[in-house]
């Protein structure tokens, strides 16, 4: 098995934390190609934006803990990141609104001062926490440092410098991860818009979110770069068409790819940690037990290990409340395996 085609099946995990529809991201992924392949990028570049665009988002794990307590349904304010230009006081705006739901009122506006009092350090810290847990899953997947892992941690860099890492601006922020900040927002206007709500919303960001050589280039091409996005991709023969994509894993190294996406699968509710090696052990130990084959124990191992990946669409105010949980909440945990 490839490398990229764990890394493309993962990535449909993010769409769901995202709230995003499947594929969102790798086809966020094709149009940045496409658009990169008028700009000239080198086969370097070419492979590392695959990586860039599959893995950015991996890090949602990592900031839910803030995202959650701030904002409730940590899935429903990500997917609200995409209609919003998130500096200034339309940031600060956007979070009012969302702080705090689905608690009384009195909580709400509690929570909102202390918002407007700490200027959002701790959702500050959780964005860099999800940066860097990017680029350990990137270093874990063997990744190269200077064209995959270093970018990764510019997921919330900004053009204009008002992202993090604080100050990081322009052409300080490798180029695939430039065409990937615009590719993530157009892919969702295109979608619920169209052409035209893409081209818009590239142009309002132009000099702040994005870049302006990036912008440019793609309103010129705009229909060609997006395609059509009830198009159904051949992602398997899309990715078997790069040569920068053809890296095989050994068996071992596929068995630590999918620890790695175990183990930040877990990392969706803190008192999991652990659990998915657990049961992988536990159902390797069961399998040997009854004497099955080596290639099916083998297999009943990594299936373990890739049981709760579909927690990545169960809101962390669902995974991690004290309370019961009502026959909604019920039925969309117990959903999350299909």
């Amino acid at each position: 098995m490839k490398l990229p085609e764990i890394v493309a099946a993962f990535s449909l995990a993010s769409d769901l934390g995202l709230g995003q529809p499947m594929e969102h991201v790798l086809r966020s992924w094709l149009i940045a190609a496409r658009l990169g392949d008028r700009l000239g990028l080198d086969p370097a570049e070419r492979g590392a934006l695959y990586n860039v665009s599959t893995l950015a988002w991996v890090g949602c794990v990592a900031d839910t803990p803030e995202v959650a307590a701030w904002f409730g349904d940590d899935i429903g304010f990500r997917s609200g990141y995409y209609q919003v230009d998130l500096a200034g006081l339309p940031m600060l705006g956007f979070m009012l609104r969302h702080v705090g739901a689905g608690n009384p009122a009195l909580y709400r506006l509690r929570l909102g001062g202390r918002l407007v009092v700490t200027g959002g350090k701790g959702i500050q810290q959780g964005l860099m926490s999800h940066c860097l847990t990017t680029a350990r899953m990137a270093e874990r997947f063997g990744l190269d440092d200077e064209h995959v892992c270093r970018p990764l941690q510019q997921v919330f860099a900004r053009w204009d410098g008002k992202g993090m890492p604080q100050g990081m601006r322009g052409e300080e922020i490798a180029l695939p991860m430039r065409l990937f900040h615009l590719a993530d927002m157009v892919e969702v206007h295109h979608r619920t818009g169209g052409p035209d709500a893409a081209v818009e919303v590239a142009r309002a960001k132009r000099g702040k979110q994005f870049d302006p050589t990036v912008v440019d280039a793609f309103c010129q091409v705009a229909p060609e770069v997006l395609g059509d996005p009830a198009d159904e991709h051949d992602w398997p023969a899309l990715i078997g068409s790069e040569p920068t994509l053809q890296r095989r894993l050994t068996e071992t190294e596929l068995d630590g790819a999918l620890e790695a996406v175990a183990d930040f699968t877990d990392l969706r509710s803190a008192p999991r940690a652990g659990h998915s090696r657990a049961v992988a052990t536990l159902a390797e130990g069961a399998a040997t037990e009854l004497g099955l084959p080596a290639a099916d124990v083998t297999a009943v191992r990594r299936a373990a290990l890739l049981h709760d990946l579909g927690l990545h669409g169960v809101p962390s105010n669902i995974l991690d409340k004290p309370a019961p949980l009502t026959p909604h909440e019920t039925e969309r945990l117990r959903m999350h395996p299909y």
